[in-house]
């Protein structure tokens, strides 16, 4: 059985929350409800775990930041697909739009087809200045 980009297998923890009527969402989730371990992951930029940025360019940040991601829930025990809920940080909401094909791809390659919960915020500035975006996530790991 074929499933929708936002339907959950029926034995998972998650339940995508989608009002009746409501025009399905792009890329991300109106909400999520979860049962499991919570993971909280702080914010992650584009630069390697050594504090190394090998890119200025947006969407090779965003994989960077991504991949911290996956690599700090990993040491939980989580998955990409255990992502609930991201809210992305970015220094210019125009470079941001202007990625989106590009994000999307490398979206899909880091995290797979989990469309969590999303949140962009257009922020005056981040506290490395070398970062182009920041990105935190909460992710619930099933009991």
């Amino acid at each position: 059985m074929k499933m929708s980009p936002y339907e959950v297998a029926p034995e998972s923890s998650i339940q995508i929350l989608q009002p009746p009527g409501w025009a399905a969402p792009k890329g991300y989730s109106n909400g999520i409800a979860a049962r499991g371990r919570t993971v909280v992951i702080g914010g992650q930029i584009g630069w390697d775990g050594q504090c190394r940025f090998h890119t200025s360019d947006f969407s090779g940040q965003a994989r960077q930041a991504l991949q911290n991601i996956v690599d700090v829930l990993a040491e939980a025990g989580g998955k990409p697909e255990h992502i609930i809920r991201m809210t992305w940080y970015v220094v210019d909401k125009r470079e941001y739009v202007a990625s989106y094909p590009e994000l999307g791809r490398v979206y899909r390659e880091v995290i797979g087809r989990n469309f969590p919960a999303m949140t962009a915020v257009q922020v005056s500035g981040l506290i490395e200045d070398a970062a182009r975006v920041e990105i935190e996530a909460t992710a619930v790991i099933p009991d």
